[in-house]
């Protein structure tokens, strides 16, 4: 089994940095494959919303010049992933916002490419804002129908600068408690397989309330 984690902060080895790799640090204890990309110091352009990939249908955004479409590649071969990012003004960080647009948009006009994967988001902050940055990636694993481990509080650390929430004792506990957590409902699925029937997916509904 594999894990892929996405480093939405633009610095390589900040705080977002330090509390994926304490989930990581309890994944590969359990024998999970891990890898760590570092999104946040890349240039991505933002969805343009030209629909071309649910017209496609060949797993690909249709913008060029990044490595989105090899990111969504990983995201596909993985089990699991992690979604990490910084605050900023109580919000994802605006590079990891624009990857996780595009790379979302695609798996799921793509026959559910993420369905039924594990799925976790982690945040970094000084002070506040955390709790509403986690719940937006927290829409992308929801949207995606991927299944989510949990831990015992909301998944944010604490720290300015970079290494300081390494002594965030509670968040520290928090990330740990998540990976092993990820770690235990990757194996349950995985020895899931030919026991347990997967239920059927369905073609998404839209809607809207303009008569």
């Amino acid at each position: 089994m594999k894990v892929v984690a996405f480093n939405g902060s633009p610095k390589p080895e900040g705080n977002t940095y330090h509390a994926i790799k304490m989930v990581i640090n309890e994944l590969e204890k359990e024998g999970i494959e891990t890898e760590l990309v570092h999104v946040g110091n890349k240039s991505i352009r933002g969805c343009i919303a030209c629909g071309k990939c649910k017209i496609n249908k060949d797993e690909k955004c249709t913008l060029p010049g990044d490595e989105v479409n090899e990111w969504i590649q990983k995201m596909k071969e993985a089990d699991g992933i992690i979604l990490g990012s910084p605050v900023h003004f109580s919000s994802i960080g605006a590079t990891m916002k624009s990857f996780l647009d595009r790379a979302i948009y695609v798996t799921s006009n793509n026959d559910g490419m993420l369905r039924h994967k594990v799925g976790a988001a982690v945040v970094a902050v000084r002070r506040s804002g955390g709790v509403p940055t986690v719940d937006q990636l927290n829409h992308y694993i929801n949207y995606s129908e991927m299944l989510m481990p949990t831990s015992n509080y909301w998944n944010v650390i604490h720290g300015t600068s970079p290494g300081e929430a390494l002594q965030d004792e509670e968040g520290a506990q928090i990330m740990r408690l998540l990976g092993k957590n990820m770690a235990w409902l990757m194996k349950l699925i995985e020895n899931g397989k030919g026991k347990v029937e997967e239920p059927e997916g369905e073609a998404k509904i839209f809607m809207n309330f303009i008569r």
